[in-house]
């Protein structure tokens, strides 16, 4: 359905008869259609030659006359579409528009009139707070760093999930530089505050009872006068320092602020979704995400993965790679062995996961989403060129799946 509506862009109304024998096959129709129906024309001049996305989208099945049945299912697909669509657009957008005191106000732009709180960090408040990873990222450019924080929190809440995303709105790799050849696409480093951004707003549109809290590590990485070196010592939120060996390891510096800001509200899971090393290609290609931490966690990932049709795989944490984070200097490296960098990246984020109130450490996973969340070959399925708005649907399916459970 995806696929059909997007090759049919152009036209004003397109019925699909597809099988749809049950509501749930109308779901998935009706998903796939409203994530083929996107365009991103907003920098355009004139739109002359260029094909609207398909507008009404009618759906053949025998259940039609079921509306008190498929109503509630197309309602959560329309939804979907919507979070799905404003990440993919957030991701879009170039870095002259998109950058850290913007992505806030985008964040407020996209909450309004939905019951969530949205509180934003500023440079000032950042230090005063003692955020030394977002601040240390963000020292190279003249636009100032972010923290946002969008909380949904319902009075009957039988749930409480923390998501991080890193928010890195463009990543020239600081002062260890990235070769210049697809260093354009580094303005999609911030899909992964884009998706929990998203996804907590979807959630919250839905009325689940699930506290649902977003931090959204926003930070631009560019070389300067002003920039962190490598050989620089971090002081991260909650006091570990870190060594900054690599620069362009930029993001689990942000991340580990926000991780440690999570974990201080003592959630029943944290999962935290960034774009985070080039390993991940390496490792699962462009279209696969790799999924790492606590196995209740990272198996419920991808049974929600599987659920909502999104490609993600469980990775390891092996052991032997910590001591390759080992600092001479600080209390851990933001780099180590470079073979398995995925995991390794993961292995650092682990450190700043916080304990629980049960005094175990919160049950966490971290999504790397660097491949499939940006689409630089040919328009495939639902997906178009650019973003993919790839993790939301995983992360609102683990939801529902955990509040099925309770």
């Amino acid at each position: 359905a995806g696929s059909a509506i997007r090759q049919l862009a152009g036209l004003g109304t397109v019925t699909l008869a597809l099988p749809a024998p049950d509501a749930a096959a109308v779901a998935a129709i009706a998903e796939g259609a409203a994530m083929g129906a996107y365009a991103y024309t907003e920098h355009r001049s004139s739109k002359d030659g260029l094909k609207e996305p398909v507008r009404n989208v009618r759906i053949l099945t025998d259940l039609a006359a079921s509306k008190g049945l498929l109503q509630p299912a197309l309602d959560r697909a329309a939804l979907i579409g919507k979070a799905v669509n404003a990440t993919r657009t957030l991701v879009n957008q170039p870095p002259s528009h998109l950058y850290p005191e913007t992505f806030a106000e985008a964040a407020k732009d996209l909450a309004k009139g939905l019951p969530v709180k949205v509180t934003v960090w500023d440079e000032k408040r950042l230090e005063k707070d003692g955020f030394g990873g977002i601040l240390g990222v963000g020292k190279g450019s003249t636009r100032q760093p972010r923290l946002v924080k969008v909380e949904y929190a319902p009075a009957k809440a039988t749930a409480k999930v923390a998501l991080v995303g890193k928010g890195i709105t463009f990543d020239t790799g600081g002062i260890s530089l990235k070769p210049h050849l697809g260093m354009g696409e580094m303005k999609s480093d911030m899909a992964g505050a884009a998706v929990v951004l998203n996804t907590v707003l979807a959630l919250a549109e839905m009325g689940l009872p699930v506290k649902a809290t977003a931090w959204l590590c926003i930070a631009e990485n560019m070389p300067s006068g002003a920039a962190q070196r490598p050989a620089d010592v971090l002081t991260i939120f909650g006091g570990k320092t870190v060594e900054v060996l690599n620069t362009d390891a930029e993001g689990r510096l942000v991340m580990a602020d926000g991780i440690v800001a999570a974990s201080e509200e003592h959630p029943d899971v944290i999962i935290d979704v960034a774009t985070l090393t080039g390993a991940q290609l390496i490792a699962l290609g462009n279209r696969t995400a790799g999924v790492m931490g606590s196995e209740s966690v990272t198996g419920a990932l991808k049974a929600a993965a599987d659920r909502a049709g999104e490609l993600v795989w469980p990775m390891p944490l092996p052991e032997e790679l910590r001591p390759s984070l080992d600092s001479q200097v600080a209390d851990i490296a933001n780099i180590g062995e470079r073979h398995g960098g995925m995991m390794t990246a993961a292995v650092f984020l682990k450190e700043f996961v916080g304990k629980g109130k049960n005094g175990e450490q919160i049950p966490w996973a971290h999504i790397d989403i660097a491949g499939p969340s940006f689409n630089n070959g040919s328009p495939y399925g639902y997906n178009h060129k650019q973003g993919t708005g790839c993790t939301v649907r995983t992360l609102v399916a683990y939801v529902e799946d955990v509040l099925a459970a309770k």
